[in-house]
């Protein structure tokens, strides 16, 4: 059995600072690290699918250098539009895959239990839109070729719609040439994505993409035609994503906050109810 957790979309600010002026998304992210200690059995890794910072200042790489470094467990981390990979990569080089340099690109594959996990960047410059690239399209379908585990690709954009417009019109601008590559590859199991702050499942490539919430703010379920782009407080949650031989991958969200419970099913068992007694 293989266990990993997935966290996204913290937008960390510095200190004594709030995000949008009214989303504390510190305390939010303290109260997921918390959550994620507390989870038994304890997961083998965490994945944190992008927007670690919200403005790729230091000081808020250095408050999530030190909420993270709190688990005990392999942390791997990529870039999302609020990020930069040059700034993660200086803030962050005791982190997996921040050490290797490919046109300023944060890319790395890892084998954690019974996966492969596979970190992509997506982060473009000046836009908040996302980009995989040649380079690292080309390595990743070598990496799918070398190693034929289940596999679960991290990467903050998603590359499949979700149907609220203002978040799409932000989306990965190389969605088909990623398809092409991960398409014919049985054993690429999920997508894991950020961005949207929701959560959503949808289908890429014949994949399954599973996107978390933040643990923070959210934004708000607008389908209709050209929605504002808005966020509320909606519970903070995350995802663990399970693996064993008998089931494959199977993705479970998990509520950041503790709420009323657990009882027992059975409370009553003992209680005769009428028409019981025949």
């Amino acid at each position: 059995m293989t266990l990993i957790a997935q966290i996204t979309d913290l937008h960390l600010r510095p200190r004594g600072l709030a995000c949008y002026r009214v989303s504390d998304t510190n305390m939010f992210a303290e109260r997921a690290i918390r959550s994620l200690q507390a989870f038994n059995p304890k997961p083998d890794a965490l994945v944190v699918t992008g927007d670690l910072t919200d403005r790729s200042d230091p000081r808020e790489y250095a408050v999530g250098r030190e909420l993270l470094s709190r688990l005990d467990m392999p942390v791997f981390v990529v870039p999302g539009n609020h990020d930069n990979s040059d700034d993660m990569r200086r803030a962050l080089p005791e982190f997996p895959g921040m050490s290797e340099s490919r046109s300023g690109k944060i890319y790395y594959a890892a084998d954690v239990g019974s996966v492969q996990v596979i970190a992509l960047d997506t982060f473009l410059p000046n836009s908040p839109c996302g980009e995989v690239g040649r380079e690292q399209l080309t390595w990743l379908d070598g990496k799918l070729r070398e190693n034929t585990k289940p596999t679960l690709i991290a990467l903050h954009h998603p590359p499949a719609l979700s149907g609220i417009t203002h978040m799409d019109n932000m989306g990965l601008l190389d969605a088909d040439a990623l398809a092409e590559i991960v398409a014919p590859c049985d054993h690429v199991e999920r997508f894991l994505c950020g961005h949207l702050h929701r959560p959503i499942i949808a289908n890429f490539a014949g994949k399954i993409m599973t996107l978390a919430p933040s643990t923070g703010h959210q934004v708000v379920l607008d389908l209709t035609e050209n929605g504002p782009a808005l966020f509320n407080f909606e519970p903070a949650a995350y995802f663990v994503h399970f693996h064993s031989e008998r089931t494959g991958v199977v993705s479970h969200m998990a509520y950041v906050e503790s709420y009323p419970g657990p009882y027992n099913f059975f409370a009553d068992e003992g209680v005769v109810w009428p028409g019981d007694e025949c």
